[in-house]
């Protein structure tokens, strides 16, 4: 198991994003290519590098901004790694991911959208409320960089089609994987997570309000990620010769 203490972890700075994508990068490096938080590491870290890339082109209005929400939305990510590097709970969200990290009929497409599931469905909000008390601003004066930062997400879908989908005589109307693809919307859930991120935010000077709020919230998101794992058997595209 990585132990990701090796790894300083870096406060919100002008570099703050390069820590981020070096803490993946070395994750990428220590994890096997089939562990199922490996194929979902490999998706985010195209996407943050991706991230990063547009904040030097000048892509956000506002780069400090949009540079705080990108780095605390991966550092719930990384944070959920260490606590399972330190065999502590990560949470509820992460657990079904990193139970079943290792199963062979889990097949890789299913490994990422519970990913995607946990860091959009359940950490997203939470990111949106630690930037706004870094930065000092209300949830509507981080809008336009969450759905431009939402922008960047959709290529994270993409690029999982493109990468994980099985070929097209594979995936038939039949295959529950199918199901489970139409099951579960980024879209949907990058809605729900702004409105997830106001509620916090209303329930800052209520803190066993929003703890409670928090803990539905990740219990519900832990819920749909267990599903979208559902064994389905090792599909051909996996299974070993001669099979």
């Amino acid at each position: 198991m990585v132990r990701l203490e090796r790894f300083a972890k870096d406060t919100v700075h002008v570099h703050g994003l390069d820590a981020v994508v070096r803490r993946m990068r070395a994750l990428d490096a220590l994890w096997p290519e089939r562990d199922g938080v490996a194929v979902f590491n490999r998706v985010y870290l195209a996407v943050t590098e991706e991230v990063g890339r547009r904040l030097e082109a000048g892509h956000f209005a506002d780069a400090r901004a949009a540079s705080t929400l990108d780095v605390r939305f991966a550092e719930r990510y990384l944070g959920a790694v260490e606590a399972v590097a330190q065999e502590r709970r990560p949470p509820a969200c992460w657990r079904p991911l990193f139970q079943l990290r290792g199963h062979p009929g889990v097949r890789p497409l299913q490994f990422a959208l519970a990913g995607i599931n946990a860091h959009i469905g359940h950490d997203l909000a939470l990111a949106v409320v630690d930037a706004c008390r870094t930065l000092g601003c209300e949830p509507a004066e981080l809008e336009d960089e969450f759905d431009r930062v939402g922008d960047v997400l959709v290529t994270l879908e993409e690029r999982i089609r493109e990468d994980l989908m099985p070929g097209p005589d594979l995936l038939q109307i039949a295959d529950p994987l199918t199901h489970l693809l139409g099951a579960w919307s980024l879209e949907r859930a990058r809605d729900a997570a702004w409105s997830a991120a106001r509620g916090l935010w209303a329930f800052r000077e209520l803190p066993a309000l929003a703890e409670e709020f928090t803990e539905r919230l990740d219990a519900g998101v832990g819920l749909v990620g267990r599903c979208l794992l559902t064994p389905l058997g090792v599909s051909p595209s996996t299974a070993p010769p001669g099979r």
